[in-house]
C-alpha cells in the first residue's frame, strides 16, 4: 500500500515515528512536511535521517490554520499513484483546502497527466465546537464530507467532526510515545545538577517500586510544558504555597515566565525554573519526580487536546495528577488522579496523596505504564494501518457502514463497544438523568430504579440537595461545574460511562419508568441490527397519551404546518424520531453516530442525533407495550423560556442540516403561519401565535442569547 502523508508538524524528528512504524509494517510511506516550523517558540528545521523519504516544502504563513505550501512539490507528488492521501492538517485549514483542490485538479486533467483522486484521511485535534467564519467553515464542511476517514486525538474531537458532517470512519488515535526513550530507569542528572532540586538528580527516581520521599520529607513535583496562562501553572504554585513539603520544578518557557517567577519568590527555593528540556534531559527530569502535575485550565478558546507530557511521564513510571479538563480524562483517567481545573486545594491534596499512600502510588505507576503502552508508536502505526485499509475498502463516505455496525478499522465492521449481542450476557443499560434543580422530581424519577440498574445523575445546577438525592439512591453523582445544557450533560456522562459498552437510557427528571419496562425497551432495541434508539409510549399526569414519534423538521414541513395541513403530514419510519424524555440509545449506535451536539442548549438535541443516525442507515422505534409517565415541562413554569429555547433549537437544527437558505425558508413559513393564527385565534392560541411572531421576527437564537444573559431557571431538560 502506497501512502502520501502531508504534515507540517513532522519537522520534529520524534513525530515521524508514526511513518517509521508504518514502514516497519510493510507500507510505502512518503512524507511532505514544512522545511522549518515554529514548535513551542523555537524554529525547528526539517532534518531527515539518511535515506528517509521525507521532503521539506516551503511554507507561506506561520499559523497552523492560515498557512499554505508551495504548490510545486505538492503537484508533483500528487502526480504519482497513491492508495491513500493522509492530510495531517485540520479540516478547516488553508493547507487542507489547497491540497484537496490540487488533488481534484489532478483528477480532471486529460491524458497521461491525469491521476485518479485517491481516498483521503484527515486529522483533527479541535475539541471545542467552534463555528469558523467563511470561507473556513466551507473548507471544513467540504473536507469532512469527502473524507474516507478522520483520525482524532481525543473523544471530544470525534464528536465534533461527526457533528460537522464527517461521513467516513472516525477513529480516536492517541499521539504516540517512544517507549525506547521514555521508560522507567535510574534517574540520571539532565546536565548540570542545579537543574533539579538538591539531592534528586542523582537519586533513583520514583519509577522504581519502593522508592520515593521519606515520610514527612519533601515531595518533588514537576511540570513540563508552556508557561502560559491556560496551562494553570499559577494554580500549581498556589497549591505548593500552603504545604512546605511540596517542591516544584518547572520545565518550559513561555509568555507567563516572568509573572510566574515573580509569584514564585514567596516560595523561596521550593520552586526551580529549569527552562525547556528535551531528549535525555526530559527523560531524566520525569524519572526524578515523585509526581507530575498537569494543571491545565478550561478557557473559551482552548482546552487540553491530548496531554503528551502526561503519557511521557507515565511511560517513565511517574504518577500523574491532572485537571479534569479537555482530553486529560481520556488520557489520564484511571491511570492518574484527576482534580477540578483551577482548584488549588484539590490539586495540593492529590499531589500529597501520591506520596502519602504508597499503595496508591504503586497502583498509579502500574496503570500509567499500561496506559503509555497503548500510546506506543507501534500501536499508533497499527491503528493508522487499519484506518488506511478502511479508506481503501470504503473510499466513498457517501456509502455508510451497514446498519448496526461501527466502522473502526481495516474495513472490518465490529461492534463499537464489545457488548454481547443479545441474551442474558447483555450488559444492563445505564440510566442517565440530567438535572437542573427540582430535587423532588429527581427523587421520583430514580425511585423505581434504585438497586435495579446502574444510575448516573449529571447535575447542571450543582445543588447539594440533588447530590444528596443521588447518593441516597445509590446513583453516581457528576457535577460538570456549569450548566452547558442537556446535550453537554449527556456527553459528560457518556465520557464517563460506568460500564463502557452498555446501552444508555436517557431519563428526564419529570419522567418515571419501571425497571422491567427499561429491560423490555432494551430487548426491543436489539431485535433489529439497524435500530439506534427506542422509546416508550407516554402519558401525562392525567393519563392522557402524548405523541412520541415526530417527523424530522424541514423547511417544507414548516410550510405544511403554516398552511394548516400539519395533521396530514406523514411520518414514515425512516424519516422520523422518538422524543428524548425517555429514550434508550444503543451502544454501537452511540459510537457510530457520536455524542450529542452541545451547541443545542435545550431541545432538538435528540432530533439532531437521531437525524445523523438516520443518515447512517439507522432507525428509531416507539415501543407501544411499554408506557412511561412524563409530566412534560414540570421542571420549569415559564412557557416563554420554553418556547424560546425550543425555537432557538429549531433554528440551530435547520441551519445545520439545511443551511442558511433552508432556515430562512422555514422562518418565512413560521412568520406567515403565526401571523395568520394571530388574526384568526383568540385567547391562549392568539398569545402563543404572537409570541412566535415576535420570536421569529427577531430570530430565536438572538432571543435565546439575550434571555440567557439574564439569570433564571433555564427550563426543562429536554
Amino acid at each position: 500500500m502506497r501512502i502520501l502523508r502531508v504534515s507540517h508538524s513532522a519537522v520534529v524528528d520524534a513525530w515521524r515515528e508514526r511513518e517509521r512504524g508504518l514502514r516497519a509494517a510493510g507500507l510505502e510511506v512518503e512524507l511532505l512536511s514544512a522545511r522549518a516550523w515554529d514548535e513551542g517558540g523555537t524554529t525547528v528545521p526539517l532534518t531527515p535521517r539518511p535515506g528517509e523519504p521525507v521532503e521539506g516544502v516551503r511554507t507561506f504563513g506561520s499559523h497552523p490554520a492560515l498557512f499554505v505550501y508551495a504548490p510545486g512539490p505538492l503537484w508533483r507528488a500528487l502526480g504519482q499513484e497513491w492508495d491513500v492521501l493522509d492530510l495531517h492538517e485540520e479540516p478547516f485549514a488553508l493547507a487542507t483546502a489547497e491540497i484537496l483542490a490540487l488533488r481534484r485538479l489532478r483528477a480532471l486533467l486529460p491524458g497521461r497527466a491525469r491521476r485518479p483522486a485517491p481516498p483521503y484521511v484527515l486529522y483533527s485535534a479541535q475539541n471545542i465546537p467552534k463555528r469558523y467564519p467563511w470561507p473556513f467553515r466551507a473548507f471544513e464542511a467540504a473536507a469532512l464530507r469527502g473524507a474516507a476517514a478522520v483520525s482524532v486525538c481525543n473523544e471530544a474531537a470525534a464528536g465534533i467532526v461527526r457533528t460537522k458532517g464527517a461521513r467516513g470512519a472516525v477513529e480516536v488515535v492517541p499521539l504516540g510515545v517512544d517507549l525506547s526513550v521514555f521508560s522507567p530507569g535510574e534517574a540520571v542528572a539532565p546536565g548540570p545538577s542545579s537543574l533539579l532540586p538538591d539531592g534528586v538528580a542523582s537519586a533513583p527516581g520514583p519509577g522504581r517500586p519502593g522508592t520515593g520521599p521519606p515520610a514527612g520529607g519533601p515531595v518533588h513535583v514537576g511540570y513540563a510544558g508552556r508557561l502560559a496562562p491556560h496551562k494553570g501553572v499559577d494554580v500549581l504554585l498556589a497549591a505548593a504555597r500552603d504545604d512546605d513539603r511540596l517542591h516544584v520544578t518547572l520545565a518550559g518557557d513561555g509568555p507567563s515566565a516572568r509573572a510566574l517567577r515573580d509569584r514564585a519568590r514567596a516560595l523561596g527555593d521550593r520552586v526551580r525554573f529549569v527552562g525547556p528540556l528535551t531528549g535525555d534531559d526530559l527523560v531524566a527530569f520525569y524519572r526524578s519526580l515523585d509526581v507530575l502535575a498537569v494543571p491545565s485550565l478550561d478557557t473559551p478558546g482552548w482546552i487540553e487536546q491530548f496531554g503528551r507530557v502526561a503519557v511521557e511521564a507515565m511511560a517513565c513510571g511517574t504518577p500523574v495528577v491532572a485537571s479534569d479538563s479537555g482530553a486529560l480524562p481520556d488520557v489520564v483517567g484511571g491511570a492518574g488522579l484527576l482534580v477540578p481545573p483551577g482548584d488549588a486545594v484539590a490539586l495540593r491534596e492529590a499531589l500529597v496523596r501520591v506520596v502519602d499512600e504508597p499503595d496508591l502510588a504503586e497502583a498509579l505507576r502500574a496503570q500509567g505504564l499500561a496506559r503509555a503502552a497503548s500510546c506506543a508508536w507501534p500501536e499508533v502505526a497499527r491503528r493508522y494501518l487499519a484506518l488506511y485499509e478502511h479508506a481503501t475498502a470504503h473510499p466513498s463516505p457517501a456509502s455508510p457502514a451497514p446498519a448496526g455496525t461501527s466502522t473502526r478499522a481495516g474495513g472490518e465492521h465490529t461492534s463499537g463497544t464489545g457488548a454481547p449481542p443479545s441474551g442474558s450476557e447483555r450488559l444492563p443499560p445505564e440510566v442517565v438523568l440530567v438535572a437542573y434543580g427540582s430535587p423532588d422530581l429527581v427523587r421520583d424519577a430514580l425511585s423505581p430504579l434504585v438497586g435495579k440498574l446502574p444510575l448516573t445523575v449529571v447535575d447542571n445546577s450543582s445543588m447539594p440537595e440533588i447530590r444528596e438525592v443521588a447518593e441516597l439512591a445509590g446513583a453516581r453523582y457528576l457535577d460538570p461545574g456549569r450548566n452547558g445544557g442537556f446535550a453537554a450533560g449527556v456527553n459528560h456522562a457518556l465520557r464517563r460511562r460506568q460500564t463502557p459498552g452498555s446501552d444508555v437510557l436517557l431519563l428526564n427528571p419529570d419522567a418515571v419508568v419501571s425497571p422491567e419496562d427499561v429491560l423490555t425497551l432494551q430487548g426491543r432495541l436489539h431485535e433489529a441490527p439497524d435500530l439506534a434508539s427506542v422509546g416508550p409510549a407516554q402519558v401525562d399526569g392525567d393519563g392522557e397519551a402524548a405523541r412520541v414519534v415526530w417527523p424530522y423538521p424541514s423547511p417544507a414541513g414548516t410550510w405544511i404546518e403554516a398552511v394548516g395541513l400539519g395533521a396530514l403530514r406523514r411520518t414514515p419510519a425512516d424519516r422520523s424520531f422518538v422524543i428524548g424524555s425517555v429514550l434508550m440509545l444503543r451502544a454501537d449506535a452511540l459510537e457510530q453516530v457520536g455524542p450529542f451536539d452541545e451547541s443545542f442548549f435545550l431541545y432538538a438535541e435528540e432530533t439532531d442525533w437521531a437525524y445523523r443516525a438516520t443518515l447512517l442507515g439507522r432507525r428509531h422505534l416507539a415501543v407501544p407495550e411499554v408506557r412511561a409517565l412524563h409530566l412534560g415541562g414540570a421542571t420549569s413554569g415559564d412557557p416563554t423560556r420554553r418556547e424560546t429555547h425550543f425555537h432557538a433549537s429549531q433554528e440551530r437544527y435547520l441551519r445545520k442540516h439545511f443551511g442558511a437558505t433552508g432556515w430562512h425558508t422555514a422562518r418565512a413559513g413560521v412568520l406567515a403561519g403565526s401571523a395568520a393564527r394571530a388574526v384568526a385565534l383568540r385567547g391562549t392560541g392568539r398569545d402563543l401565535a404572537l409570541l412566535r411572531l415576535r420570536l421569529y421576527a427577531r430570530g430565536p437564537l438572538s432571543a435565546e442569547a439575550a434571555m440567557l444573559a439574564r439569570p433564571a431557571d433555564p427550563g426543562p431538560t429536554t
